[in-house]
Order: C-alpha cells, then structure tokens, then sequence
C-alpha cells in the first residue's frame, strides 16, 4: 500500500512519465481495476476503512490522526484466529485495535528505512513456513518531504509534463520528479517482494493486491472527494487463482469490499461488522458489473471539513457542509513548490479556471458533474436545470445513506490547526479537536452499508 499516491501515476494506468516496471509486469499478468475508489483522500480514515470494511465516520477514526476504539475488529485480527501468520511492517498509522491484527508490527521507522520498505523482503524471509500468511506492507512512500536516496534522480524534471490544472514551471516540475522517484522506489520493493516469493515456491499461490491511501499530495488531489483524491490504483495478482491471462476490470468498488474479498479468499465468512462486499467473483469474471454507488467523506486533515460524496457510473454528487472555506489541499500540498507556484500565478490573474479552482471560496455547497463529458470534474452542473432530476436522486440517494449509517455534521467539528498558507503556521485551535462525527448516533455500533 503507497502512501498518497494517484491512480494515474502508475505506468500501467497509462503515465508514461513514471517508472513503474514491477507493477506494470504484475498488472500485465493479473487484474486491472480502474474504478476502486477510497473512503477518504486522508490516510489514517482511509487505512481504517481497508482494514475494518466500514466507511471512516463507523469507525471512530474519521479525522486524521484519531483512533477508533478497541473494540473495533480488523480483518488481519480475523486471519489470525484461523491460523494464519500476520505481520506488518512499514507504516501502520492505526489504532491498538489494528495491531491485535498482527503477530508482528514493525512500526520503527528507523528500521524500515525512508520509504517504509526495508524489513519486507526480511518479514518474508522470517516468517514461520508451515502457516499461511497475511501481510500488510505499507510504504512512506510517496509522502513528503521528498527524501535523497538511491532513485534521486530517476526522473529528470525537464522531461516531466504536469496535468493541466498544475502549473508547468521549474518548481512544479521539479516536485513532480521527486514524487515519481519516491514511486520507483516503492515499485523496487515490490519487484523485491515478488522475487523473494518465488524463491520460496509461493509466488503463483499468493495473492497480491497493490494500492494506494490517497491521491497525490499535491494540489487538486490528497483530501479532495474526486478522482484525483479517491480513485487509487488497484491490481491483484494471483497466477494460481485467476491464471495469468492480462484483465481489466472496469466494476466500481469501493475500500470497504477489500476486507471481505481477503476473508472470502482465505474460506472465513465475514462479520457483521463489515460495511462492504466481497467481489470475489470478480476474478473469475472481470467483466461483470459489482457496485452502482460509492460513497466516500473529507474530515478534518489540518483543516476544518466536512464534505460527502455519491458516484455512479454516469454521475458525482458532492454536499459540501463547509463550503466558506477553499479546497486548497492539506498543509503538506499548501507547502509545496506546485502550490507555491500556483498561488503566484494566481495573484498575477493568470490562472486557468482548472487551475483556480483551489482558490475559490466561498464554494458551492452542491457540486455536480457529468462524469461521461467532464471525466476530470471541474464543470459544476448543479445548477443545470437539464440535470435537476439526476442531481436530486444522487442528492436522495447520499441523505439516505448518511441517515442509515447514522452520519452527522456536528456543529463544533474541529477547526484549522493551520493557517491556509505555506509553512505550518499554526492556529490557536492547535491540538484541539471538536465533536467527531460518529459521536451524536453512536455511527461505531451502527453496521448499516446503504445502497449498494
């Protein structure tokens, strides 16, 4: 699992720039999916939400940096109890709840080296071979601050081409590299991973799945409910179990059905506790249609928040409950050199609409957009009487799930602990969180999924 990583920044989902060799071999020999979206564009809520299969205000640990509580079960923790080795290594970023999970963390950042992946190939190498095994590798990777190692300088920033809604200048190019560096090393690993299974005769029986937390930490991605925030990339492979033909699988899915799919695999029915549904099938038959909604949220990550999202296939509906302030990404992407730029720009008046997009404020409090024309989500039509009808179904169909999974828009939700400019500066709300969102309806006890 990358850390704030986006679905395009793989070679095999067609980035051209990256490089991405390893994953690129896995996709080609295993299962591509293109719509496997997150819960939240916001690392611990999102960890939470792979690792319980509930959505991150039914967890307890919606914001960033909290903890659900002890009593919450993790699908690892259900691997354990019928006789699988567990291990983490990397960064974990999740409660004591998701450590009773493992037979082992390696947490210690020291060891695991700056991109979290030191100890994986050591955890395989160590692990007792006469039980099945679970493990949850998660990579620093690709978070900031960049760091200076071995792949430094892998990707030369005047060859890198920035998306549209990025400036394309020195600064931007250059934090653009860097980024795609901290994937090659992540992409190392993995290779390294693969190797050590078919050392030891497990690589056609083990199923791997690679993903990300989060959308690039960048600005437009990391914290935004879009695709760039949401939608991750998603490949398993499993010679054993789904052959070696190359597939694409185009079925939306959400986090919450990773849990389920992995206790299907391993022959352990899955609790009531689990938000999601197993897509199993899937892998026989990628073609087939699994979801018609997901569903995902944005808490608090620096900056106060509170916005829900539905997506079909055709349609994104996004209630945006704090609409005053901008979307201008969290505090590492207001501190970059791609943000630095942009906000240049922008107070020269020569921004594209794209580009601005980050500075509006106040925003609409209903965001609407055609996702067959306007793949990128910048043109709102909520206010587009052609769409009235979709918009208020989408609008229908997201109140509905909010009310039965027991949501709720506190009015003392934690505040900025930053001020919206680069550097950290700090609030005096600093450390001071508000009324979590599954506090009013007890949203921890509540196992309701909504539409599926």
């Amino acid at each position: 699992i990358a850390d704030d990583v986006s679905r395009d920044d793989i070679g095999c989902y067609g980035n051209t720039q990256v490089k991405t060799p390893h994953i690129d071999r896995l996709a080609a020999s295993g299962i591509k999916f293109t719509n496997m979206f997150l819960t939240a564009s916001s690392s611990s809520p999102s960890r939470n939400s792979i690792i319980t299969g509930r959505y991150p205000h039914n967890t307890g640990g919606a914001e960033l940096h909290t903890e659900p509580p002890d009593y919450m079960i993790s699908f690892p923790e259900l691997l354990r109890r019928i006789g699988y080795f567990a291990v983490q290594a990397g960064k974990f970023h999740m409660g004591p709840y998701a450590r009773r999970g493992f037979d082992q963390v390696n947490d210690n950042n020291m060891l695991n080296g700056d991109g979290g992946e030191e100890l994986w190939v050591k955890c395989l190498q160590e692990r007792p071979r006469e039980k099945p095994f679970f493990m949850w590798f998660a990579a620093m990777d690709a978070h900031r601050p960049w760091g200076l190692n071995e792949f430094s300088g892998t990707h030369n920033p005047a060859e890198a081409d920035p998306p549209y809604y990025l400036a394309n200048g020195r600064g931007t190019k250059e934090d653009l590299a860097k980024y795609y560096n901290e994937i090659a090393r992540f992409d190392h690993y993995i290779g390294l991973v693969s190797e050590e299974l078919k050392k030891q005769g497990v690589y056609d029986n083990t199923v791997m799945i690679i993903m990300a937390d989060n959308g690039r930490p960048f600005p437009h991605s990391k914290t935004r409910v879009n695709d760039r925030g949401l939608r991750t990339p998603f490949i398993v492979h499993w010679p054993g179990g789904i052959g070696i033909k190359p597939s694409e699988c185009k079925a939306l899915l959400s986090a919450i059905d990773i849990a389920p799919t992995i206790l299907s695999i391993a022959g352990e029915q899955t609790p009531e506790q689990v938000q999601g549904r197993s897509f199993v099938r899937l892998l026989k038959n990628p073609a087939a249609k699994f979801r018609n909604f997901i569903f995902a949220e944005h808490n608090w990550h620096d900056y106060e928040a509170h916005e829900r999202m539905v997506m079909s296939e055709d349609f994104l509906y996004i209630l945006n409950s704090r609409p005053l302030f901008p979307q201008s990404g969290p505090a590492d992407a207001i501190g970059s050199p791609s943000y630095i730029e942009l906000d240049s720009l922008n107070r020269l008046g020569q921004l594209t609409p794209e580009q601005a997009d980050i500075f509006t404020a106040p925003r609409a409090s209903e965001e609407f957009y055609d996702c067959r024309k306007d793949p990128d989500q910048f043109n709102n039509i909520a206010g587009n009487s052609e769409y009235s009808r979709n918009k208020d179904l989408m609008a229908a169909i997201l109140k509905e799930w909010m009310d039965e999974t027991g949501d709720n828009v506190p009015d003392n939700i934690t505040k900025d602990w930053y001020e919206r400019v680069p550097g950290y500066v700090t609030t005096p709300h600093i450390n001071i969180r508000g009324e979590p969102v599954d506090k009013k309806n007890n949203a921890t006890m509540n196992n309701k999924k909504g539409k599926f």
